[in-house]
């Protein structure tokens, strides 16, 4: 069995006046460890596919099965768990907590996850040096820069030790050298740690490292590529 399987995957918003087909009968799988981008242009249907991938929307129609859970069947509490202890988030605007400190974003998830403070505080100090901020522990988002926040980000998305990681158009705010950086360490944790990386994105940087594109086009694949 695949690690995720999406069958016959089907999103339809409705509004007054018409309907919006954002995701059409999407069939697709991802193996463990895998490093994937999708891609496409705006309102191609990435951002929604990503969203349903990760039970932050739930589809009109169509299955999701994740390492053998069928995510459809789980209730809105069963799924609010699911997420917690198996899916890292990385979005685009960072949504990093204004108030906390580099340390205590990354440590946030494992405070819900009732993880003891021994365990939080090695978590966070090994994830914030894995991503170059150990000297920025006790820093607010504020005095970061853009791509110091999203290294942030990344460390949060990887302390609940997640199965997969989403990340939603991560690099779409950085320049060229921190997004350069920033691919590198999840390349690194891909390969060191298996942890599956699945990105919606257009940003050129991000499907030359990516080891699979999927290109989607008015919510369908149009083409599927494993280099």
């Amino acid at each position: 069995m695949k690690f995720i399987e999406i069958r016959d995957l089907q999103k339809i918003y409705n509004d007054s006046e018409h309907e919006v087909h954002a995701v059409r009968g999407i069939d697709l799988s991802f193996e463990e460890g895998e490093f994937a981008a999708i891609a496409g242009p705006s309102g191609c249907g990435k951002t929604t596919l990503l969203n349903i991938l990760g039970g932050l929307d739930e589809p009109t129609r169509g299955t999701i099965n994740i390492g053998g859970t069928n995510v459809n069947e789980l209730k809105s509490s069963e799924r609010i768990n699911f997420r917690l202890n198996n899916i890292g988030f990385v979005f685009q605007a960072y949504n990093l907590i204004p108030v906390l400190t580099a340390k205590e974003n990354v440590e946030f998830i494992m405070h819900l996850q009732g993880r003891p403070k021994a365990e939080r505080d090695a978590r966070t100090k090994e994830l914030l040096e894995a991503v170059g901020l150990g000297d920025r522990l006790n820093s607010r988002p504020s005095k970061l820069s853009g791509g110091q926040q999203q290294r942030v980000a990344v460390a949060r998305a990887l302390a609940s030790k997640p199965k997969f990681i989403l990340a939603d158009e991560p690099t779409a705010n950085l320049d060229s050298k921190a997004t350069e950086n920033l691919l590198d360490i999840m390349e690194k944790l891909n390969k060191e740690e298996n942890i599956t990386f699945i990105f919606a994105t257009h940003d050129a940087r991000v499907m030359k490292k990516a080891k699979r594109v999927i290109y989607l086009e008015d919510g369908k694949i149009l083409k599927d590529e494993v280099k």
